[in-house]
């Protein structure tokens, strides 16, 4: 608190007044040393003329005597008298003759000072009243600022939050720092005539990270951040609300560009006309406010809203529209590459062993949102610190995933031997029922351990994330759910108490099977229930269910029988492999937890039950015999290619230095780019053939390249042919015959086969081009196709079937890389127009802003 603030508090002041008067009635007190006796132990002394000295303060009808002997130890006393014994008093002490005098004190006080001895009490009680209410109200020193926002402004000075500390919400990230980017470089936006978004919904489960990413953005605005909860808008006065968002509006809009970040939303956002009450509604108010300041009337520019809630389904549509909330970011639990990364931030600085590998633990922490990962990784580092370890370990880690999930282990919960026997049993038919399943995830541990209200569990964990699931998946459920009760009647002849979560387990799968899934043969594909079924929506509030009594009686019974489906398939699965059950229970009662590589110890004979096929009545639409298309990963992995694919390097845009021109004499062959020759390839467009693989010197070569890959050189010839594309390093002299005069046909092969290759040339810039001897080879045939090399370009068509020379033209690259792009499919170069002969000019040369000239040896292009 600063100086200026704490001379200006009422409360000082108050406290200053007060010890004041205490100072007052201290110094001013006459009793100060004297001994209070009863008044007939004063008049007793003064019978005995043991007087030394008197004072009688007729104001206060008190006496105070000097003794000249001791009294219970003193010889100052004072005495308090009746005001009609005052003459007598005065009597007694003139007899009594004092040694040294007597005196009579009369005082009188002046109104003035009688009447501030009222007004004081008083005037410090208001004070302290009008005090209490300020800062009740939040106003700081402005007295009934009811209307005033409670927004905080965060300072540049503020602890900060960066897009980096930020995991597992990469979409998110990406979404809002475009909102930073636009704040900050607004010029790049608006030349494409671009708008910045009014607001930003940020919608999701609780604790995957909506608050987290606005302290994020907060952190990179660099405008000013005003952050403010849903709640704070609602006051116990009314138009409180709605007045708070006027003046929270006008702050920002005096600062803008600026962001609002409104929390839980929900709180003023909610849909209107819902519940009870009526258009008077406080919050309804409030709701109207904030509607017109985001997009009403007026405008406001430079100013970004964004809001986070875990109730988007609540909201009032009005506020939802495009131009209130442009964008609405959905921020869910993260994937297994998320829960990786949210593991690897929380677990910096912290020392763990050398062995804990965070992978294993994203796998086993499935479903698991952004503040359960920081959790795990908080009690691992209390559980080490609580056994005195150094090091945080795997066992640690799965230790505090059990109490995240389940609770602490009550380890001291005393059990009796018959129902840790029954709870053997229980988990162990869950366990079994699940591996004999076919789609459903593996069993990861089964543990009768009891652990928050439960007696034990058996964990399945799937090795990938899910989005779907199938209908044989979900009976699969069904028929885990029900193995624990199957256990118990299979085993003891009589179900207890400890499946009733089980049962409301399978009851809501079952039901949602039926009623949301269509996955019921008799019913069929229809949703039953509208599921805005809340009256506080101000929806649905006292109307009936959208479906008959009939209908609900069918429903009744669906549910009823895929449970009973479910529970019978378990019992068969159970009494098929009794003898494992038994001792699965064995090793759970001497050892308690079971992890994975046990299981697949005990449950080494167990098969895989066939697919449930009791409810598969598709009536006139059985399914396909056909199988599905196999997806690119499918194909990889039965290929023994890793999947999925590695990422590939990152183009670089290189200069390189111009090559060397080729010497063209009289008499030679066209050569590409001259007049008369094939032109120079199109890098970037594809051409329209198709065909074979050439073989030879003419394969491509492996490597990575931009816009297209590597492939043989094909140059064809021929005066009004048009060429192929570049290819591979160093020049290699191709086939055919030279070119014939005045268009005519060379001279065929046989067969049309392709010529023999010449020996390779020598390549740019090592040296000058020296071309191989030319081989005859065949014709080709108006319209013929040739086949583009794997990987590598395609040829260009020939013209009216005349003959062209297959040659290279290629400027050499390094190692590994190929030219590049191809031509556009089915389309002639644009330079590939018929060349009449003439004098043959030197090629283009390829200058330093030329982004695909050729690189220089050694050069690795990315």
């Amino acid at each position: 608190m600063d100086r200026k603030r704490l001379i200006r508090s009422p409360l000082l002041w108050v406290a200053v007044i007060f010890a004041a008067y205490l100072l007052y009635s201290y110094l001013s007190d006459d009793t100060r040393g004297y001994k209070a006796e009863p008044t007939s132990v004063a008049l007793a002394q003064l019978d005995a003329k043991n007087v030394g000295s008197a004072v009688i303060d007729d104001k206060e009808q008190r006496i105070r005597l000097v003794l000249k002997t001791e009294v219970d130890g003193t010889t100052q006393i004072y005495s308090q008298y009746p005001a009609a014994a005052a003459d007598d008093i005065f009597v007694a002490v003139q007899e009594a003759q004092p040694t040294e005098n007597f005196n009579t004190e009369v005082s009188s006080e002046s109104a003035l000072f009688s009447l501030l001895i009222y007004l004081i009490p008083i005037g410090l009680i208001i004070l302290f009243l009008l005090w209490m209410m300020n800062n009740a109200q939040g106003g700081g020193n402005k007295v009934m600022s009811f209307g005033k926002s409670k927004a905080k402004l965060l300072t540049k000075d503020m602890p900060t939050t960066k897009f980096t500390d930020v995991a597992g919400a990469d979409e998110a990230v990406e979404e809002l720092d475009e909102i930073r980017d636009f704040l900050a470089n607004p010029a790049r936006y608006q030349a494409l005539g671009a708008k910045i978004p009014k607001g930003v919904l940020l919608y999701g489960p609780p604790g995957t990270g909506k608050t987290l990413l606005a302290r994020a953005v907060a952190g990179e605005a660099g405008v000013p951040f005003y952050s403010i909860s849903g709640s704070d808008f609602v006051e116990m006065f009314v138009g409180v609300g709605a007045s708070r968002v006027r003046d929270l509006f006008e702050q920002a809009k005096a600062n803008s560009p600026a962001i609002i970040f409104v929390d839980e939303i929900d709180a003023v956002g909610r849909h209107r006309g819902a519940g009870m009450g009526g258009g008077h509604d406080e919050r309804e108010q409030t709701l109207n406010q904030l509607l017109v300041e985001m997009d009403g009337f007026e405008a406001k520019g430079g100013i970004i809203l964004i809001a986070a809630t875990n109730r988007p389904d609540i909201l009032d549509p009005a506020l939802l529209r495009p131009g209130r909330f442009d964008r609405q970011i959905p921020v869910g639990s993260p994937d297994l590459k998320g829960r990786r990364a949210i593991l690897e931030v929380h677990g910096k600085g912290k020392p763990f062993a050398p062995d804990v590998d965070m992978e294993p633990l994203a796998k086993r922490t499935v479903g698991m949102s952004g503040a359960d990962l920081a959790n795990v990784i908080n009690e691992a580092a209390l559980l080490t610190a609580r056994t005195n370890g150094t090091l945080i370990t795997n066992e640690a880690l799965e230790e505090s995933v059990d109490r995240v999930v389940g609770g602490p282990a009550r380890k001291g919960k005393i059990i009796s031997e018959k129902e840790k026997k029954i709870t053997a049993y229980h988990e162990g038919g869950h366990a079994l029922a699940a591996w004999a399943m076919p789609g459903l995830e593996p069993v990861y541990k089964v543990t009768i351990m009891p652990r928050g209200r439960t007696g034990g569990h058996a964990l399945v964990v799937p090795e990938d994330d899910k989005g779907l699931m199938t209908r044989s998946e979900m009976i699969a459920r069904l028929v885990m759910a029900m193995g624990g009760r199957a256990a118990e009647e299979l085993v003891f002849a009589e179900p207890t108490t400890g499946a009733s979560s089980d049962i409301a387990q399978a009851t809501k799968i079952a039901r949602a099977m039926v009623t949301e899934y269509g996955m019921s043969s008799k019913l069929g594909a229809v949703k039953y229930g509208s599921g805005d079924d809340e009256p506080f929506l101000g929806r649905t509030y006292g109307h009936s269910p959208d479906y008959s009594l009939e209908v609900g009686a069918e429903i009744d019974g669906e549910v009823r029988a895929l449970i009973e489906a479910a529970h019978t398939e378990a019992w068969a699965v159970l009494n098929h492999y009794r003898d494992v059950l038994d001792e699965l229970a064995k090793q759970l009662l001497e050892r308690e937890t079971l992890e994975r590589k046990d299981l697949e110890v005990i449950f080494a004979s167990v098969e895989k039950r066939p697919r449930i096929t009791t409810f598969d009545e598709y009536g006139s639409r059985p399914p396909s015999d056909r199988p599905p298309i196999k997806t690119p990963g499918e194909l990889a992995i039965e290929r023994g290619e890793p999947w999925p694919p590695p990422e590939p390097p990152k183009l670089v845009k290189a200069v390189q230095p111009a090559p060397q021109p080729v010497p063209v004499g009289a008499g030679s062959y066209p050569v590409p780019g001259v007049q008369g020759g094939p032109p120079y390839p199109q890098y970037g467009q594809q051409s329209g053939w198709t065909g074979g693989v050439l073989p030879g010197p003419l394969a491509p070569l492996p490597g990575t390249y931009p816009n297209g890959n590597g492939g043989a050189p094909v140059n064809g010839g021929g005066p009004n042919g048009n060429g192929g594309q570049n290819g591979s390093n160093g020049v290699q002299v191709g086939n055919g015959f030279p070119p014939a005069p005045n268009g005519q046909h060379g001279q065929p092969g046989q067969n049309n086969q392709y010529g023999q290759p010449g020996p390779n040339g020598q390549g740019y810039p090592q040296g000058g081009y020296q071309p191989g001897a030319y081989q005859p080879g065949g014709p080709q045939t108006g319209g013929h196709q040739f086949g583009p090399p794997t990987g590598g370009h395609q040829f260009g068509p020939a013209t009216g079937g005349q003959p062209s020379v297959q040659g290279t033209g290629a400027y050499p690259v390094p190692n590994g890389q190929a030219p590049h792009g191809q031509a556009a499919d089915g389309q002639v170069p644009p330079t590939g127009r018929h060349q009449h002969p003439g004098t043959a000019p030197n090629p283009p040369v390829a200058g330093p802003e030329d982004p695909w000239a050729p690189p220089p040896s050694g050069d690795q292009r990315r």
